[in-house]
């Protein structure tokens, strides 16, 4: 029904810089809100970032002040730019997506993840 597909990741030395792309596809009504996660390996899944439909942000405090999140409606885009990396950003990054597909329904959804590597 929608599909994520995540770009922008990679490996990075620490200090470095990455931003990540996701564009939104299919049977789309409206976005709320869009999301990056990450998951280290032995770890849950963590929130990293989001923006809702409202415009709001809100970040990891771990992130808060490296990484921004924007976010183009026109374009079903959201983005996470990623500066001063460090490696304990290391894990895979979701793009994930709170989205109507009609009027009457609502899911979540989730791109296939894309690996982000710092090393020191």
């Amino acid at each position: 029904q929608v599909q994520l597909v995540e770009s922008g990741g990679g490996l990075v030395q620490a200090g470095g810089s990455l931003r990540l792309s996701c564009a939104a596809s299919g049977s789309i009504f409206r976005i709320n809100t869009m999301a990056w996660y990450r998951q280290a390996p032995g770890e849950q899944r963590e929130l990293v970032a989001a923006s809702t439909s409202g415009g709001s942000t809100n970040y990891a405090k771990s992130v808060e002040g490296r990484f921004t999140i924007s976010r183009d409606n026109a374009k079903n885009t959201v983005y996470l730019q990623m500066n001063s990396l460090r490696p304990e950003d290391t894990a895979v990054y979701y793009c994930n997506a709170n989205a109507w597909t009609s009027l009457r329904v609502r899911g979540d959804y989730w791109g296939q993840g894309t690996q982000v590597t710092v090393s020191s």
